[in-house]
């Protein structure tokens, strides 16, 4: 299920494109499907394993157009060369992350005069529930560490050097099930109504009409907010 609107970011054939922070894929699957070249990059050893095996059967299948790279890294110091990247995805990351002026301007610096990045955070609404619901949503290892209005994440961004393109929201379905995790404790992972409604967000994926009408929803209580933006070419 993907964050970002392949439509507004555009990806084209045998266009360079770095996913960081690329978790288990999802959105490098998008890109190699359309004959990119994609760069996965993460600092989570298992989460990468599991793209690269996704990536290997898609390649079996016929279903990889384009070519495909998993890197283990770091944000903050990328291993790429200036202006490396045609297209940059920063999904559900910068939330995470302490340093995120320098986050921001290092992916700044691998991507491509006129390249266009499109980074999702969580919604400052949807976040401050979770926290007002479950003591520990804020505490977990590893966890959201910050919440951003769609202001102070465009300051960000043109802190950095880049232009807002356009702005988008996304997974409103997903809003409700991090609703009913907190209220049935984050790490209980046998509670029944988490487990229920995760099948059904399963089947969202595989249903046009069920998709559609969550776009429909997403300007009402999305959990996902996402900014296109591109650099300018001088």
């Amino acid at each position: 299920m993907l964050t970002i609107d392949l439509k507004v970011l555009d990806p084209v054939k045998g266009e360079k494109i770095l996913d960081v922070g690329c978790g288990e894929g999802r959105h490098t699957f998008a890109v190699y499907r359309l004959g990119c070249q994609v760069f996965a990059l993460d600092k989570d050893r298992e989460s990468l394993l599991k793209t690269l095996y996704v990536l290997r059967v898609m390649e079996k299948r016929g279903e990889g157009k384009g070519k495909a790279m998993v890197l283990r890294g770091d944000g903050l110091l990328l291993p790429f060369r200036d202006r490396s990247f045609d297209k940059i995805i920063c999904a559900e990351v910068m939330e995470h992350i302490h340093q995120d002026l320098e986050a921001a301007k290092e992916l700044v610096r691998v991507l491509k005069p006129g390249g266009i990045m499109a980074v999702t955070v969580p919604t400052p609404f949807t976040e401050k529930v979770y926290g007002w619901l479950s003591p520990d949503y804020f505490k977990t290892p590893g966890g959201h560490i910050r919440i951003y209005s769609p202001r102070q994440l465009a300051d960000l961004l043109t802190t950095c050097g880049l232009e807002i393109v356009k702005m988008g929201f996304a997974h409103s379905f997903h809003s409700l099930y991090w609703v009913l995790r907190c209220l049935a404790g984050l790490h209980n992972d046998k509670a029944t109504l988490p487990k229920l409604y995760h099948r059904f967000l399963h089947k969202v994926v595989l249903h046009p009409r069920l998709q559609k009408f969550e776009n429909s929803c997403n300007y009402l209580f999305p959990k996902s907010m996402v900014l296109y933006a591109r650099r300018p070419l001088t």
